[in-house]
């Protein structure tokens, strides 16, 4: 009865720690995503966006500032991409049509930065502790990835419709055309365009509340 009694206790031991290797794997695979904040809700309106997430304005003026694209366009680039998930990827290709298989790029987080180009912006722009599933870099990585385009290109940082097919398409593939004969990427980037606007005038009416929101921005210290 005991060597009955140890063998029940072994094999309830392997079969917890099975089903905790199980978990670690899933928890490991999973990116993390349980973990990352809730997007916005109302993500029509970007005065209830900076309302609910007013450091996301500080992130969003700063790379205007450095970089030059208006706020509205980024936020609308980033609404497009991600809807505002940190953590988030490109469904996986299906084997069969059924088994889960690999995702078709390595886009991720807030902006979908693939992995070249994020390692070329951390290179050249950002640091080494840049991450897609921060704010306050995926602004900064929009703002440095127009500013690449305005210059390989000549498109306009006011410009959002371009902007964002040479986002997609990336710089090469927009001065190729390679977009228009894609009517989904034109039909995304008209969005982008559309949103931008709508953005842009609501911001107009809200601006005040984030600029000066903090107890030093006062006088010469507030612009």
């Amino acid at each position: 009865m005991p060597r009955n009694h140890l063998g029940e206790v072994r094999v309830n031991s392997t079969m917890a720690l099975r089903t905790l290797v199980v978990l670690v794997l899933i928890l490991a695979t999973s990116g993390c995503a349980m973990f990352s904040p809730s997007p916005p809700q109302e993500q029509s309106n970007i005065c209830e966006i900076f309302r609910e997430e007013p450091r996301w304005y500080d992130y969003a003026r700063d790379s205007e500032q450095e970089w030059g694209t208006p706020i509205a366009t980024q936020m609308a680039i980033i609404q497009q991409e991600s809807s505002f998930r940190s953590h988030v990827r490109p469904d996986r290709e299906r084997l069969l049509g059924i088994i889960p298989w690999r995702r078709p790029s390595s886009a991720y987080g807030y902006a979908q930065a693939q992995d070249p180009v994020w390692g070329e912006y951390r290179e050249d722009a950002g640091s080494r502790f840049a991450r897609r599933t921060h704010m306050k870099h995926a602004t900064d990585f929009i703002g440095w990835y127009n500013d690449r385009t305005r210059r390989m290109t000549g498109v306009s940082l006011h410009n959002p419709e371009h902007l964002y097919l040479a986002y997609h398409e990336g710089q090469g593939g927009y001065n190729r055309g390679s977009y228009r004969g894609k009517p989904g990427v034109q039909r995304a980037a008209r969005q982008v365009r559309d949103r931008a606007g709508r953005y842009a005038s609501q911001l107009e009416s809200c601006e005040s509340e984030f600029r000066c929101r903090r107890f030093w921005q006062v006088g010469p210290f507030c612009s």
